[in-house]
């Protein structure tokens, strides 16, 4: 008996909230919105491609709030990377230096948050909320607001509206992320590194983890996956433009949150954030079934990152008892 009231006690509710509340959600949306066309198979397979570049990119964002950080440069940088990628593909047609010249980008972006967050002693929130305001601004500037089509259309194909066998490549491209960022965070000593450093990072010093570098290598990963998540974008939509993951970052921080990641560090789930991203994508597509104006959708979504954020709190505090 007393084994079985520790066992319950241990029970950690915020790794199983994401699971809980994405059942429940589903299936409130089933009954509610099932004549609209909701549980459809094309619907269902548009919720998961239009969920592609959030999930993307909460893979990297799990890694970075795990250590007790934050990035809210996702959304601007995956925004100029399509461009760049566009600029480039229309001057030299080389898909191979568009996605090298993209995904560098993305790096020396992470890589500039992190030496203002670790050299500089810059919080992550405001470093990276000034760093979103300069490359979103230059992705405007660069073409003048303009959009900048593509005309390859294996680039196109590869990267956006192609299939295999049947399944659209942007779910073959997060499947690919997913087990690599599965097997970093859970298989490797740098996912311990990540875990240590935002649980307790002076521990985690004294312990002989250099939490500088693991911040640092954090904000890379999550600039190259944003990078990529941008390409995605510039393929799928076959054209780059500046309005591109615009708001992005709020979605991976609350699909982040819901997987189960603290956001003050020492815990995460690169699974939970999937399922955090496909829900919060399963409601973005409800909402416009449901007939919602744009500042209606708008507010809702508000709303859940707020609740996101409480139920992530209540269930860690009673974790803690």
């Amino acid at each position: 008996m007393q084994f079985n009231k520790a066992a319950k006690k241990n029970i950690q509710w915020d790794k199983y909230m994401v699971y809980l509340i994405f059942v429940g959600v589903f299936l409130v949306f089933a009954v509610v919105l099932g004549n609209k066309g909701f549980l459809s198979a094309n619907n269902i397979i548009n919720i998961l491609r239009q969920t592609t570049m959030i999930s993307i990119m909460a893979v990297a964002g799990t890694l970075v709030m795990a250590a007790g950080q934050i990035d809210l440069t996702v959304g601007a940088v995956a925004a100029m990377t399509a461009m760049i990628v566009s600029l480039i593909l229309q001057s030299t047609n080389s898909i191979l230096l568009a996605l090298l010249a993209g995904i560098c980008f993305g790096c020396l972006i992470g890589a500039i948050n992190g030496v203002l967050v670790t050299r500089f002693g810059l919080p992550a929130f405001l470093a990276t909320m000034g760093m979103m305001q300069v490359v979103r601004g230059s992705a405007m500037w660069i073409t003048d607001t303009a959009a900048v089509p593509i005309g390859n259309k294996t680039f196109c194909t590869i990267f956006g509206i192609g299939e295999v066998a049947g399944i659209p490549v942007l779910l073959l491209w997060t499947f690919v992320f997913y087990v690599a960022g599965f097997a970093l965070f859970n298989k490797t000593s740098f996912g311990r590194h990540i875990l240590a450093t935002g649980g307790n990072e002076m521990s985690a010093q004294y312990s002989g983890v250099n939490t500088v570098k693991v911040k640092m290598i954090a904000f890379i990963l999550s600039g190259a996956f944003a990078a990529f998540a941008g390409i995605l974008y510039a393929g799928r939509l076959q054209a780059g433009r500046y309005s591109y993951g615009d708001g992005d970052e709020m979605s991976v921080i609350a699909a982040v949150v819901l997987g189960g990641t603290s956001m003050s560090g020492g815990t995460g789930s690169v699974i939970g954030a999937l399922f955090g991203s496909v829900l919060m994508g399963m409601i973005n597509n409800a909402l416009i079934l449901a007939n919602l104006s744009s500042a209606q959708q708008t507010v809702v979504k508000g709303m859940i990152i707020i609740l996101a954020v409480a139920m992530s709190n209540i269930a860690q505090k009673k974790n803690r008892k």
